[in-house]
């Protein structure tokens, strides 16, 4: 288990022996099967957290004897409501996160979260906010005003977290966006008017004169930059939508920015009149099914009004059903309007995700390269857009 931290203080009950100390840990790792080597035996608290983890990671369909970790959760809603509690109070909240997904995963559990006094156990997160959306058409109605409830704790805590930096990053990148020809001192972008004025360089004085001054400008509520987020709703994408979904009522929230929100899979489905509330955004997306590319960037590319004050984010792991070919031409001819055109293969805390890298190669080969995103990098990628410089590509990308 990731959650040895978790374990730390959880069944020590003044053991001092480093050895014993090892022992006891390899045997909540490995299980207690006899063939363990450990030994050990457990008690107390560690007894309970070993059963907790023996009911999620246990043998499976190997054959069950007394010892096994196989202990299992059953289909009882009372078993997995108390399994519930029982986790949480023995491993710290980022693993609770971990053990609900595998349970939701390994044990078929989506199911059972259709319950009011389920949704009201578990602990809320991203993953838990894309498996309600993918349950939403199956939810009975006495469950999804608690469903909203849990959707609505993750999405306020996630506008605590990206707002404040997301507005900072935007709002001084529409400023230096907005460039003057005559700026005042304090506003003179220094690296730009030495770059536009190097064949001015007089050697004999190892200097340059600036014939031409390049500064920043004060974006005035007036001037705007079009934004559009087109988001891939296909079942991988969970955790992409709900961020995005976050990311657009944020966005939608500066007077400076015109933020669109676009979702889609075979269908299209527009959710700009709803980016006042991204609660009412995450269930109006409709998690699953295919995926067209082609068809999503056509009507985004229809929207487009003021191509060079355009950004166009397309995330999507570019496993397209769609026409390629036309996939790419639009791509190229937004381009070639002025459009700044960024693809995410995802926008989520989890690591390099699945991808069609025939496509995310065909993208980078028109300036448009594809990357993974984390939440905390996303307004520094939009704030280089903005503004039209390189996009801070990951390494790992």
């Amino acid at each position: 288990m990731s959650g040895g931290g978790g374990m730390s203080g959880g069944g020590r009950y003044g053991v001092t022996d480093p050895a014993q100390e090892r022992l006891r840990r390899w045997r909540l790792v490995l299980g207690g099967d006899p063939a363990d080597g450990t030994g050990c035996a457990l008690s107390g608290r560690d007894a309970a957290m070993d059963g907790a983890l023996a009911a999620l990671y246990g043998k499976g369909d190997k054959p069950r004897t007394g010892r096994d970790r196989s202990a299992g959760l059953g289909a009882s809603a009372p078993s997995v409501a108390r399994w519930l509690g029982d986790i949480r109070t023995y491993f710290p909240s980022s693993v609770v996160q971990v053990m609900q997904r595998d349970a939701i995963d390994r044990l078929g559990l989506a199911t059972l979260l259709l319950e009011p006094e389920m949704l009201e156990a578990v602990e809320a997160d991203v993953h838990l906010v894309g498996t309600l959306l993918s349950l939403d058409k199956v939810m009975p109605e006495t469950t999804k005003e608690t469903a909203r409830a849990v959707v609505r704790k993750v999405v306020e805590d996630l506008e605590k977290r990206l707002a404040t930096r997301t507005r900072a990053a935007l709002t001084g990148a529409l400023d230096r966006s907005a460039r003057v020809s005559r700026p005042r001192h304090h506003d003179i972008d220094w690296n730009r008017t030495i770059a536009a004025n190097l064949k001015h360089y007089l050697p004999e004085y190892r200097t340059v004169v600036p014939e031409r001054l390049i500064g920043y400008g004060r974006a005035s509520q007036s001037v705007k930059k079009e934004v559009v987020l087109c988001v891939d709703q296909s079942g991988s994408m969970a955790a992409s939508v709900v961020y995005a979904s976050v990311f657009g009522a944020v966005l939608a929230s500066m007077r400076s920015l015109s933020t669109r929100l676009v979702v889609f899979d075979t269908a299209v489905v527009d959710l700009t009149d709803r980016l006042d509330d991204p609660v009412d955004v995450l269930f109006g997306t409709r998690l699953g099914g295919g995926t067209d590319i082609n068809r999503a960037l056509a009507y985004c590319q229809s929207r487009i009004t003021r191509p060079a004050q355009t950004v166009v984010v397309l995330i999507s792991d570019l496993y397209e059903g769609g026409i390629r070919n036309e996939m790419l031409k639009r791509v190229a001819a937004m381009k070639a309007s002025g459009a700044q055109f960024v693809t995410l293969l995802a926008l989520s805390d989890e690591g390099s995700p699945a991808y069609d890298r025939e496509h995310a190669a065909a993208l980078a080969a028109l300036g448009a390269p594809a990357f993974a995103c984390t939440p905390d990098l996303f307004p520094e990628v939009m704030a280089a857009a903005i503004e039209k410089r390189p996009l801070p590509v990951p390494d790992t990308a």
